[in-house]
């Protein structure tokens, strides 16, 4: 039981998918928007990237709570509250790899440029993954699989291009 939950945690269930695809693309572009080269201050760009991720984890979790009181028609318990909040969780937990990355370039052990390329790769990895969750979930055939991981690889792809594009 430990284990599914640990793997649960790292790789997310089916209706985590969403979350950790959102959460991954905002970290990415959030590391992509603050880094400044080898000016970039480590701690800052950790802080910025875990604020923004929970910041967008919030909302999105404040908008699904009103959207299912709106279907329900009455206001929703604590229970159902928390289960929405739980079951988002994933967005900001595709933050944690790439904030320990970025913490570990604020305490000295890696270049800032390493940190923030690695977070980017952590990210890339992380969509990949997504994309063959997907393909086996939906028992998609061999090439349809690599085109769901693909396709997810190349939106994040898109994002370390304009990291690439802007001289970071």
């Amino acid at each position: 039981m430990r284990r599914l939950r640990l793997r649960n945690l790292l790789y997310g269930y089916h209706l985590g998918l969403a979350g950790t695809v959102y959460g991954t693309i905002v970290v990415m572009a959030t590391i992509t928007a603050g880094s400044h080269g080898p000016e970039t201050v480590a701690w800052e760009l950790a802080v910025a990237v875990a604020v923004t991720v929970l910041v967008f984890w919030i909302a999105h979790v404040y908008a699904h709570t009103l959207a299912e009181s709106l279907e329900r028609g009455r206001r929703l318990d604590t229970a159902e509250f928390t289960s929405i909040a739980k079951r988002e969780l994933a967005m900001p937990l595709a933050g944690v790899a790439p904030v320990a990355i970025l913490v570990l370039s604020a305490v000295g052990l890696l270049k800032i440029q390493t940190a923030t390329w690695l977070a980017m790769g952590v990210g890339i990895a992380t969509l990949a993954a997504q994309g063959a969750r997907y393909a086996a979930f939906e028992r998609l055939s061999r090439p349809a699989s690599i085109v769901a991981i693909a396709l997810n690889v190349a939106l994040g792809l898109v994002i370390v291009a304009l990291k690439a594009l802007v001289g970071h």
